[in-house]
């Protein structure tokens, strides 16, 4: 339990780490697609693909990976996904044509579901039941820290140094990240369960959890059919250079940050209205964006406020999965629901490709976003319709 309401333990602030190597090495490709694409020959559309081959893999890697190491320790499972994050990294910086660096993407992110789906269980351990939303707001704060710093971080090294260039900090961090966890996740929270592959599959083969998992998918696949061309956007749309770009992507880490903490808040005060609030939010913020792209200060303000909108979501998501799914299921659920995460990435930034390489170009995206995030509202609300009462989110058993 945590000692204090104010200061989170040394192993939350470890999880943390380590979400804020593998945020880094996932998001920060978009602050690179007009490098990649030029260094290697490929377009634009495709150098956007290397982001959907990670988020698939993923979607892949989460439930193999969840059941394949159900037995073994979670600290110990959590140590092994980050050496296979670092050396992944080193495998990208390495990679001599497109077709390495996208099996490099899908080797690393093979570790990133089951490590946030198993860091989720850990981190609601660590603190008292009333603050399990939040604990896992705190350890997906690394995420957005990737945001703020990491990705706006990484695309100035590829635009000063080249894209390689980022990858090897990549790899470091991963390494760092790999000791802080060894030091300060206790043994003693990262005792994994001994149940069967049966037991965990019935966990989630439910109803109200295949709908969170829809919830989450649709929810960030509006995120990512836009923000996968941001810089495309901000420099072919809205005119910024591409120096510009690494300075607003700061903006839209510290709409993350917020978003983050304030999400993991309003889920702990009330998960049913957290969800609708956080989600529609979401769409209000898509929709009204395409009407202020030709604007250079109106597009900063939203691209901060997309940021704060789209990561408000993630607590509230996580935690309904993990309320929905009982005993066994619940590390499963996890990391299938980071796994949902990814296939809304690689959804988003599939449907954007096809809208960019339209006649409605990356003026279009917006509209799209906003559209695919009601549809994510609208499962959001049947699924809540079938709750005969609200279950507070303290009441998750993690």
């Amino acid at each position: 339990m945590a000692a204090s309401k104010s200061l989170p333990p040394l192993g939350l602030l470890a999880l943390t780490a380590g979400s804020f190597g593998i945020g880094t090495t996932e998001f920060v490709i978009m602050g690179l697609l007009l490098q990649v694409s030029a260094d290697l020959g490929v377009t634009i559309a495709s150098a956007g693909l290397l982001i959907s081959g990670y988020a698939l893999g993923v979607a892949v890697g989460a439930p193999l990976l969840t059941l394949a190491t159900r037995k073994l320790p979670r600290k110990t499972v959590l140590l092994a996904l980050m050496a296979i994050f670092t050396l992944g990294n080193l495998a990208c910086a390495l990679a001599p044509d497109y077709g390495s660096l996208m099996a490099a993407r899908v080797i690393t992110s093979m570790a990133h579901g089951t490590f946030f789906g198993v860091g989720s269980i850990v981190a609601t351990g660590l603190v008292a039941p009333e603050r399990k939303a939040s604990a896992i707001a705190t350890m997906f704060s690394g995420l957005s820290l990737a945001t703020l710093l990491g990705v706006p971080a990484g695309a100035w090294l590829g635009l000063h140094y080249g894209w390689r260039s980022t990858f090897w900090v990549v790899a470091l961090i991963g390494l760092l990240a790999f000791v802080v966890l060894a030091i300060f996740v206790p043994r003693s929270a990262a005792e994994n369960g001994t149940s069967s592959i049966r037991q965990e599959l019935a966990g989630v083969a439910r109803a109200p959890v295949l709908l969170g998992l829809l919830m989450t998918v649709l929810g960030f696949a509006g995120l990512f059919a836009i923000f996968t061309y941001i810089q495309p956007i901000l420099t072919q749309v809205t005119g910024f250079s591409e120096a510009a770009v690494s300075p607003i992507l700061l903006v839209f880490g510290g709409g993350f940050f917020v978003g983050n903490l304030l999400g993991g808040r309003l889920a702990d005060r009330g998960l049913r209205m957290s969800l609708l609030v956080t989600l529609g939010a979401l769409a209000l913020v898509l929709g009204v964006m395409g009407f202020v792209l030709h604007s250079p200060i109106a597009t900063v303000l939203f691209v901060g406020l997309l940021g704060a909108a789209s990561f408000a979501t993630v607590a509230p998501l996580q935690m309904r999965v993990l309320q929905q799914a009982h005993g066994a299921g619940q590390n499963l659920a996890a990391s299938l629901n980071i796994g949902a995460f990814n296939v809304g990435n690689a959804l988003g930034a599939w449907l954007g490709g096809l809208v960019v390489s339209s006649s409605f170009g990356l003026g279009g995206l917006s509209w799209l976003a906003a559209l695919i995030t009601v549809a994510g509202i609208v499962v959001a609300l049947y699924s809540l319709s079938r709750d005969k009462s609200e279950i507070p989110a303290n009441a998750a058993t993690c």
